[in-house]
């Protein structure tokens, strides 16, 4: 079964809102109102994540593993539905702003679709382990990330062999994921770490965000986020990865340069947006109220 994320109930009276309704005079239908358009508190939003990351730690290796290749595989969809942009669009400077709304729909795929995607979890199970900074949690941490991170680039590594050898895609449209992929693959390792920092904060808030939506806000939060990390040109490890494979499968980019110049620097930027600065901020202005 996958994942269900957890929503806090906005509905439930909070003390401060009873003490409105008796200054106000309130009556009974009134007040169900004013609960209904209350905000959740941030501390509620905290122990959603951390229970939907306690939940995640918990998982058998099997669930994770074959979640997490589903999410490399849809992620590159992001990759594909770009380029198909891309190859109808002209060589004009306004042609980036149509062209990433393509990069939304891998990430709408597999956020709706509660899959594992790595930079999703720079946030989920990170909550916990603040709260409970102990070896086992830390080990449990790791073996998520581990095993998430590891069946991403599988999903990322099928879906680019399959593109380059299965012939799945009109040539036509295929030069344009060639040229999106070409364009990743010529940031420097820095720049892929620095570019990966704003792409992991952008999404460890997507995941602060959601449970605060409902369904048709949640799809529109997921669509203006990360259509800022395509337009923006952000380094996003496991959506970069399919692009990167792409390059390896077809002879002009060698492994070594794909993994030690694109993949690990992208991991470091998204991991220290997601966990060292969203996570960590997050957990600092709550910490005296959980």
């Amino acid at each position: 079964m996958e994942r269900q994320r957890c929503r806090p109930e906005i509905t439930v009276a909070h003390r401060r809102t009873r003490l409105v309704s008796k200054e106000a005079n309130l009556d009974h239908q009134e007040e169900n109102q004013a609960d209904a358009y209350e905000k959740a508190h941030s501390s509620v939003i905290f122990e959603a994540i951390r229970r939907d990351g306690e939940h995640e730690l918990r998982r058998p290796v099997s669930a994770l593993w074959w979640s997490g290749v589903a999410a490399g595989l849809a992620i590159s969809t992001s990759v594909v539905c770009k380029g198909f942009l891309v190859s109808i669009l002209p060589a004009a400077e306004w042609a980036a702003g149509v062209s990433n709304l393509g990069y939304t729909v891998g990430f709408l795929i597999v956020i709706l679709g509660r899959m594992q995607l790595f930079t999703e979890n720079t946030i989920t199970p990170i909550l916990p382990l603040f709260l409970a900074p102990t070896r086992g949690k830390f080990l449990q941490t790791a073996r998520l990330w581990g095993i998430v991170f590891a069946a991403n680039m599988v999903g990322c590594a099928a879906a680019a062999l399959v593109l380059v050898f299965g012939y799945i895609v009109p040539e036509g449209r295929f030069e344009g994921i060639i040229a999106v992929s070409q364009h990743y693959a010529e940031a420097t390792a820095l720049e892929h770490f620095t570019w990966g920092i704003p792409a992991g904060f952008l999404i460890a808030a997507l995941v602060w965000i959601l449970p605060r939506m409902e369904s048709a806000g949640e799809v529109l939060m997921i669509v203006i986020l990360t259509y800022v990390i395509g337009v923006g040109e952000m380094s996003h490890v496991v959506a970069g990865s399919t692009e990167l494979f792409i390059l390896v499968a077809r002879g002009e980019l060698g492994i070594g340069a794909a993994v030690f110049e694109g993949i690990l620097p992208a991991f470091a930027g998204n991991v220290l947006g997601g966990t060292g600065i969203f996570a960590a901020l997050t957990y600092a202005q709550l910490r005296e109220e959980i």
